[in-house]
């Protein structure tokens, strides 16, 4: 049950999150047009860019482990048992995916807070403010973490029979 609503709240975000490339590459275009034909350009659009981009890539990491995406060492596992592969990912959950993040929660909240404390904006003239990127940072680490526990959940159901792989036979996750 836990383990469904952290999917669910993740694949809700990472649907979400995806339609930003568009807006990404929308401002892209329509900032490059108006630098062609106006001669003029505006940073604080460019770093809008950089912003969504960076929001996509951080909110979208939850997403693509629950969709089993993610970048994996199947070159050295795949001779290696199911058996075998479930229990390394179960390994890696544990001792650097789910540590990892939380190191990353707890690294990012003073990064974030002081940052939202004193309105940090960004160095080039009319940038954007930097707190909110920093909150993505976050956030993003916090839903991955969340994910983290929701694939380990799965994992030790898969290993102990309770259900069947939601991965097994090309299967891109349990959505």
């Amino acid at each position: 049950m836990l383990s469904r609503a952290i999917d669910a709240v993740n694949l809700r975000i990472g649907l979400a999150a995806r339609w930003l490339i568009l807006v990404a590459v929308l401002i892209s275009a329509g900032n490059a047009i108006v630098r062609k034909a106006f001669s003029t350009s505006s940073n604080a659009w460019l770093e809008a860019q950089w912003y969504l981009f960076g929001v996509v890539f951080m909110l979208c990491a939850s997403y693509t482990l629950m969709r089993n995406e993610h970048i994996r060492i199947d070159i050295v596992v795949s001779n290696f048992s199911k058996r075998t592969r479930d229990y390394i990912d179960v390994f890696g959950h544990i001792f650097f995916l789910l540590p990892f993040c939380l190191l990353m929660v707890l690294d990012s909240w003073p990064f974030f807070y002081s940052s939202y404390r004193m309105d940090e904006q960004s160095l080039n003239a009319g940038g954007l403010p930097l707190w909110p990127a920093k909150f993505v940072v976050l956030i993003g680490f916090f839903f991955l973490f969340l994910q983290g526990i929701s694939e380990l959940i799965k994992r030790v159901a898969v290993i102990r029979g309770l259900i069947p792989d939601p991965y097994e036979a090309g299967k891109t996750g349990p959505h």
